[in-house]
């Protein structure tokens, strides 16, 4: 019997999601104004920071399953700011707080400084439509 290999583990998954988070700022930081592509680019962000969080527990779960807890303890400690800026961000959006973005992303720039953008592969697909489903959900919130 082979060896199933998973192809998309969450080491893959979180660097695409970085890609796509740093070009999404790089984006947002051209723009003047916030228009409904800034309010669609800003939700993606969420779920970008979400899903980065998720991939982050499970490889966490898995060090735990084999005895490494400093070292899930760790790289949790080294990520668990991605949950909190998710639930700015979507406060910001939910809240139409938009004079409040720039001062998140530019606390989200130096994470994502080391991802060098010669070109933009993320199409506007990626982004579309996420504002509307972003408020289309009930609203998270951290346990503290």
């Amino acid at each position: 019997m082979s060896r199933i290999i998973n192809a998309n583990d969450p080491t893959k998954i979180r660097n695409q999601n970085r890609r796509s988070i740093a070009e999404i700022l790089r984006r947002l930081s051209q723009k003047s104004d916030i228009d409904v592509e800034a309010k669609d680019m800003a939700a993606t962000l969420v779920y970008l920071l979400r899903e980065i969080t998720e991939g982050v527990e499970k490889s966490a779960a898995a060090w735990e399953k084999r005895d490494y807890w400093m070292k899930a303890e760790r790289f949790l400690r080294d990520w668990e700011w991605t949950k909190e800026t998710a639930v700015n961000i979507e406060d910001v959006v939910r809240h139409d707080a938009w004079d409040l973005l720039p001062e998140l992303l530019a606390e989200l720039f130096p994470r994502f400084a080391d991802i060098q953008l010669k070109t933009m592969t993320r199409t506007a697909d990626l982004w579309q439509g996420n504002y509307k489903r972003l408020l289309a959900e009930e609203p998270s919130e951290l346990p503290w």
